[in-house]
């Protein structure tokens, strides 16, 4: 919270952009167009606009069905709403979110928000020392009556009906923080807010709910007064103001310093001197344990020299036992060694005679094989003779006779050709029977025999 440079009150000119961003975020977000019939007394009659058939723009979202005279307005529960006829004194509705049928030539009604409003106040005041004081604080009201809130205050602007309202109790709060702040030294009002609340409370509650429970209040009730910041105007005195904090803090810190100083200064030397009667300790430690280091080596030496030689004559008695024993296992080694060579040697003849009897067994055994299967075929090739026997015996004359007169054509190939054609007649014979055919084949094959066995 401190100014910085000459050229003005820095956290004075941080407080104040900061105001401006609050009161623009608590603006309503409404979109642009001409104001709407809700929140203002409707017109004369005349043809229904086209926006009345659905949400009207505004900062109430009045909805508004129908045509021409037969109209039912709608308005949200949160919304105050009056209604009045032509011809009528007393309103036909009036209340918090009630709906009712509308006739444009002959109603009215105004629609006001029912929700809690808040104002932003910044005060620029002259306190009790002529020195200037921003004083930033927030009003929230209600409409509480709302019968008599429409008959004393304006709500005709459309846009924001509230916003006459809302100027208005901004310009009483002010004059009520500047009246009080007047009286205030920069201190008291700096340090301690509650009597300019509890001023600005009473004149505001006195304006807006009326004093004593009186019907002279305009209808509304203040919910809360709050003073959020209270800032000097004037960057030197806002800097003079904070000087003598600044320095008695400077003091106690530079205070603080030095006992550090000095406690730290007492314990460097505490801890140099207990860090050289360590290091002389620790030399007279290190003068001790060479000295034990030293006689110890000496009587390590001495023995291991003891220990050496002894072990020298060990190790000659060992070895000279060693190689006896080494002599006594090598002629225990070289008689195995026979024994193994004997008895390999006998296990190496039973194997060849066992090889050879085996071999024997299985040339015995393939002799046996072959003289079955010899065996076999004889008796194989016995049946096969018994039976092509037993099938020529069982042959009929035709059959033979068939199968020599299928044979001719191999038997008439495999012949010589003759040199000579001798003819031979048959009579007395039946030259067109089976017989005679016979008879005269068997003629001609004898023919050709004699003509091949005839070496002229």
């Amino acid at each position: 919270m401190s100014a910085s440079g000459e050229g003005g009150n820095t956290y004075l000119e941080r407080v104040v952009a900061q105001q401006a961003v609050l009161e623009d975020d608590l603006k309503a977000r409404r979109s642009a167009g001409p104001p709407a019939a809700p929140g203002m007394a409707q017109p004369a009659p005349g043809p229904p606009a086209k926006r009345e058939r659905g949400v009207t723009p505004g900062p109430v979202d009045v909805r508004i069905s129908g045509f021409w005279r037969w109209k039912n307005v709608l308005v949200p529960p949160n919304a105050f709403v009056v209604h009045t006829r032509r011809g009528r004194e007393k309103p036909l509705h009036i209340g918090l979110g009630v709906s009712f049928r509308f006739n444009p030539a002959t109603d009215s009604f105004l629609v006001v928000p029912g929700a809690t409003q808040t104002i932003l106040i910044n005060a620029y005041c002259i306190c009790r020392e002529l020195q200037g004081v921003l004083v930033q604080g927030y009003v929230q009201w209600i409409i509480q009556d709302f019968g008599t809130a429409y008959r004393k205050l304006d709500f005709s602007d459309a846009a924001d009906p509230m916003r006459l309202v809302n100027l208005q109790l901004r310009e009483q709060a002010e004059a009520a923080i500047k009246d009080k702040v007047a009286t205030m030294g920069v201190r008291d009002v700096l340090s301690d807010k509650q009597p300019i609340i509890e001023e600005f409370t009473a004149r505001l509650r006195a304006v807006a709910e009326g004093e004593d429970n009186s019907d002279q209040g305009l209808g509304l009730r203040i919910v809360t007064v709050q003073i959020k910041e209270a800032v000097v105007s004037s960057a030197r005195l806002w800097e003079n103001l904070q000087k003598p904090y600044r320095a008695e803090q400077g003091q106690i810190a530079r205070l603080a310093e030095l006992e550090t100083e000095a406690a730290i200064a007492q314990r460097e030397m505490a801890a140099d001197r207990l860090k050289e009667t360590q290091r002389l300790e620790h030399e007279r430690d290190l003068a001790g344990l060479r000295a034990r280091n030293e006689a110890q080596r000496f009587d390590t030496e001495t023995a291991e020299r003891l220990r050496r030689t002894n072990r020298e004559h060990d190790d000659a008695r060992q070895v000279a036992e060693l190689e006896t024993e080494t002599t006594r296992h090598a002629l225990r080694m070289e008689r195995e060694r026979h024994a193994e060579e004997a008895e390999t040697g006998r296990l190496r003849i039973e194997r060849e005679q066992e090889l050879k009897r085996l071999e024997l067994d299985g040339e015995l055994a393939q002799a046996r094989a072959r003289a079955q299967a010899r065996h076999e075929q004889a008796l194989l090739d016995l049946e096969r003779e018994r039976a092509r026997a037993s099938i020529e015996n069982e042959r009929t004359p035709a059959s033979v006779q068939a199968r020599l007169i299928a044979g001719l054509p191999e038997i008439m190939a495999k012949l010589p050709k003759p040199d000579e054609l001798r003819t031979v007649t048959i009579s007395g014979a039946d030259q067109t029977g089976v017989a005679g055919l016979i008879t005269q084949l068997t003629a001609v094959v004898a023919a050709l025999r004699t003509a091949a066995n005839d070496p002229s």
